[in-house]
């Protein structure tokens, strides 16, 4: 059936379809959810349809019975758009545009969108890309109308680098995302570079993790604000899902000439799709190879526990579950009774807008990361003085004497320098 293009400020009335299998839990949070993220997207929900089944219609989604409801729902609600709470098979796509005359689109390709739109480095924009392509390589006819107009995704907005025309064939769409895949693993290899030196350095290597908009990067720039002032290294912190999409990786010093790196990085949500995860995976190794990770939750949020869950789900996937973490419960000026800054266990509760609980969160992590340091006395050859220089920098030296046959310094320092230095350091 041929209709007419709709230009995009039309698209901003949507239906909501979901279905809930076997009575699962947060079937309504994920409907609320849902939602959220058409909101993000310049689209207002004007209404829902929900039905419970033991599994999904293979045709339609959802039975017969309620694509006729649904048609009607649509029609009397003026909405262009109908939202599908899962992600469609192509048939599905199809036959659903075909039975309800709009346009059909799923949580997969609103994530998709989102994520386009929030790209800024040339990575990020690539691995949207790649996800979007992969996404309509087998959809190519089911979405002849719901891509070939605005070149992707749900044709909000012509959404600017990495937009693809339907007239792209299926081999040219294949060729374009190897040619991505390229670009990228050259990217990669930039960072597994950067990461291996850092590794070299000893530097321990603290990843913020969390669900979207929990205030990761609220939290990295109270850090910032804290123990590196003058850097002017501040990341991008908004109310909004999905703010962050480049893992941004930044140097904390302490007072006591303890150094470790920050990592923020992009925010997980349930049914997070497998094609952003698989391209995501090469910047989310920074998860997966850290030292410690900062496990970020909204507090206040109603759902925090829901959001958890999702979050050690999805760092499961990722291989990073076994990696040690502690959770920073944020936004807790916001809770009723608001008892904070204070840590209980492994949960420090904070608030990253006004910066109270950030002495409390790098206590604990001083504990974890910088466990091996040595307590000592060195004494260092007048000859090799370059090695006084070097734990000045690399060491909390708390006193320094000079003596006939050298520098003494008191300090406590990195294991690994006391083993490479073991005959400098002089029973006290």
């Amino acid at each position: 059936m041929e209709r007419e293009d709709i230009e995009p400020n039309n698209l901003a009335r949507a239906v909501v379809v979901g279905v809930q299998l076997n009575n699962a839990p947060g079937f309504e949070y994920a409907m609320q959810e849902l939602r959220n993220l058409a909101d993000a997207c310049g689209i207002e929900t004007v209404g829902e349809l929900t039905q419970k089944a033991e599994r999904v219609n293979s045709a339609h989604y959802i039975g017969s019975g309620k694509v006729e409801e649904l048609k009607a729902i649509a029609a009397e609600l003026d909405a262009s758009t109908v939202i599908f709470n899962d992600e469609l098979s192509p048939s599905q796509i199809r036959n659903l545009e075909s039975a309800l005359e709009r346009r059909v689109i799923d949580r997969t390709i609103l994530i998709l969108d989102i994520f386009a739109e929030r790209a800024q480095t040339k990575e990020a924009q690539l691995q949207v890309e790649v996800a979007k392509l992969q996404y309509m390589l087998p959809r190519l006819v089911g979405l002849r109308e719901s891509l070939g107009r605005q070149g992707g995704g749900s044709g909000l907005k012509n959404r600017g680098a990495g937009e693809t025309k339907l007239e792209l064939d299926r081999r040219r769409i294949e060729e374009r995302i190897s040619h991505m895949q390229q670009e990228l693993e050259k990217l990669v290899a930039r960072r597994q570079v950067q990461r291996k030196q850092r590794q070299k350095n000893e530097v321990p290597v603290v990843a913020l993790v969390g669900y979207t908009n929990a205030g990761k990067s609220s939290l990295m720039n109270a850090l910032l604000a804290a123990y590196e002032p003058e850097s002017g290294k501040r990341v991008l912190a908004k109310d909004m899902l999905f703010a962050t999409l480049e893992t941004a990786v930044r140097s904390i010093s302490l007072p006591d000439r303890k150094t470790f790196l920050l990592a923020d990085t992009v925010g997980f949500v349930s049914q997070l799709p497998h094609h952003l995860v698989k391209a995501f995976r090469s910047t989310l190794e920074e998860v997966s190879e850290a030292d410690l990770l900062v496990h970020v939750v909204d507090a206040a949020n109603p759902e925090y526990e829901q959001h958890i869950a999702v979050t050690r789900e999805t760092l499961m996937d990722l291989g990073a579950d076994g990696i040690p973490a502690i959770y920073a419960y944020n936004k807790a000026d916001l809770l009723p009774d608001a008892d904070f800054p204070r840590v209980d266990g492994d949960i420090v509760y904070l608030s990253a807008a006004s910066g109270q609980g950030v002495e409390e969160l790098v206590k604990m992590i001083r504990d974890r990361v910088f466990g091996d340091y040595v307590e000592g006395e060195v004494l260092i050859p007048y000859d090799q003085g370059r090695l006084v220089a070097y734990f000045n920098e690399h060491a909390d030296v708390r006193s320094t004497e000079y003596e006939e046959t050298g520098t003494r310094l008191s300090l406590s320092c990195r294991a690994a320098d006391y083993e490479r230095y073991r005959e400098l350091f002089v029973e006290r």
